[in-house]
């Protein structure tokens, strides 16, 4: 059984049926749901690398601490306890970094993120969070 889950959590319905999910799932287990603030392309590749971590503004950090709010009042309605971390960058790849530095059992993901264009785009999130982790993913429909 898996100790420490990492959920992908943007406050999307996706994210929150996963995060509903491991709660489920896991009721043993450390659960952290982890925001990643999505820098542009252009500025990413310009920095790309292990140790990127650009820095956040106020009003960055204040809206990436309201929707994990939301997670930790999710988990709270169950009974659980919830940690919550903030990350900068290219989500797919500070998700499996974090779970890979911070020794993550598995990664849970919804299969897609917000709406509109973004949600094409942050589809694809998934996909790459599964080829690229060498944990198990288990991606939320």
């Amino acid at each position: 059984m898996a100790d420490r889950i990492l959920v992908g959590y943007d406050g999307s319905d996706p994210s929150a049926a996963a995060l509903e999910y491991a709660l489920e799932t896991f009721p043993e287990a450390t659960i952290t749901a982890l925001y990643v603030v999505q820098i542009p392309a252009g500025r990413v590749a310009a920095l790309e690398g292990p140790e990127l971590q650009l820095p956040l503004s106020e009003r960055g950090r204040e809206h990436a601490a309201g929707v994990l709010e939301g997670a930790v009042e999710r988990a709270t309605e169950q009974g659980r306890d919830l940690e919550t971390e903030i990350a900068t960058g290219k989500p797919d790849h500070r998700l499996v970094e974090h779970a890979v530095d911070e020794g993550y059992d598995s990664i849970v993901v919804g299969s897609h993120g917000r709406d509109g264009v973004s949600r094409l785009l942050l589809g694809t999130v998934a996909e790459s969070v599964v080829r690229r982790a060498p944990m198990p993913v288990v991606v939320v429909r």
